[in-house]
Order: C-alpha cells, then sequence, then structure tokens
C-alpha cells in the first residue's frame, strides 16, 4: 500500500483482500449463510402462513389483499430472522477487521481514489408503481378482496390497463402542463 498517495479504488480493495484473505473468506461463508437462511425463512414461512392456508391454497384463491398481507408479513419475519442478525455480524465484523488494519493500510483506505460509479436510472419502480396502482384501482373497483379465479385472466389483464390509464391520466397532465409552462418561459426563450 503506498503511503499518502491516491490509489485506485479497484486496486485498494483487491490488494486488501489478497493481504486479509482469511477475512474476505469468513465474509464469504457469512454471505453465503445469509442467503441460506433467507432462503429457508421463505420456505418455513410459506409451509406456515395462514395466509395462502399453510401453502395450500392454489393460485385461484389468492387475492390482493392476501398478497400484501403475505409480502408484508414476510418482509417482517425476514428482517427479524435474518437482516438483523446479519447486520450486527457484519457489522461488528467490520470494526474488528478494521481495528485490525495496520496504521499503513488505514491511511491507505482514508486516501483511496472514491470514485463515483454510474448507476443505471432504469430501475423497478414502474413495476411496484403499477401494483400499488392497480391494488388501488382493484379496491376502490371493490375486487381487492375478490379471488383471482372468480373472472377470466381477461378481466384481471383488462383491468390492469384501465389502472394503467387512471395512472398515466393522473400523473400525465400535470407533467403536461408542467412541461408547456416550461417550454413557454424558458425553453422557448432559448
Amino acid at each position: 500500500m503506498e503511503g499518502s498517495s491516491t490509489i485506485n479504488s479497484d486496486e485498494f480493495w483487491k490488494d486488501l483482500i489478497k493481504q486479509h484473505w482469511l477475512a474476505f473468506t469468513i465474509f464469504i461463508i457469512g454471505s453465503i449463510c445469509a442467503i441460506a437462511g433467507a432462503i429457508w425463512v421463505l420456505f418455513w414461512y410459506i409451509e406456515t402462513s395462514s395466509i395462502g392456508a399453510m401453502g395450500t391454497a392454489t393460485i385461484g384463491e389468492w387475492t390482493l389483499a392476501w398478497i400484501w398481507e403475505f409480502f408484508i408479513y414476510l418482509i417482517f419475519w425476514e428482517l427479524l430472522l435474518v437482516g438483523v442478525p446479519i447486520v450486527v455480524a457484519f457489522g461488528i465484523g467490520w470494526l474488528i477487521f478494521k481495528k485490525r488494519l495496520s496504521s499503513e493500510e488505514k491511511e491507505a483506505y482514508d486516501n483511496r481514489d472514491k470514485q463515483k460509479h454510474k448507476k443505471s436510472s432504469a430501475g423497478g419502480a414502474f413495476g411496484i408503481l403499477m401494483f400499488i396502482a392497480f391494488s388501488i384501482y382493484m379496491y376502490i373497483k371493490g375486487d381487492f378482496y375478490t379471488p383471482f379465479d372468480t373472472y377470466g385472466y381477461s378481466y384481471w389483464i383488462y383491468s390492469w390497463f384501465e389502472a394503467l390509464g387512471w395512472l398515466l391520466i393522473i400523473f400525465g397532465i400535470p407533467v403536461g402542463i408542467i412541461l408547456l409552462i416550461v417550454y413557454v418561459t424558458i425553453w422557448r426563450k432559448k
């Protein structure tokens, strides 16, 4: 590790992993255990949850209300049984690891090139927003607690497109007005 000069962040981490391979190996094993624990909690919750009749309900018996309840409780159990212990374990591990670093390595850690990584702006926000909008639309329509097998699949697809239409109207009109105002006041003057 170089003294006070700035080094590339990738090179810094590669050197650190080579020098502290045991700690890195423990981190990898802990990550694998965390993933296995999360999967175990998922399977446990599917089999023991009263939502979904303890894993015996068919897809047709599910409702939007069941989906919301299922995921809210699943997130709660995942955080309680996996998330909190993992955060505590990795936090303690990081503190122990950082205390054992030499002063030269700590200085290199502080002086490494902290480059900003480009993050993709394409995310899953549209899918989540559509699911929330669809759930609200079906609640207003009165079919939030209706089992999926009550109607044909075309009813649910057409309802999804209706929810999309309302979403575009609710957000599209204000965005269109704002863009028109910006065009007339700012962009047109340039």
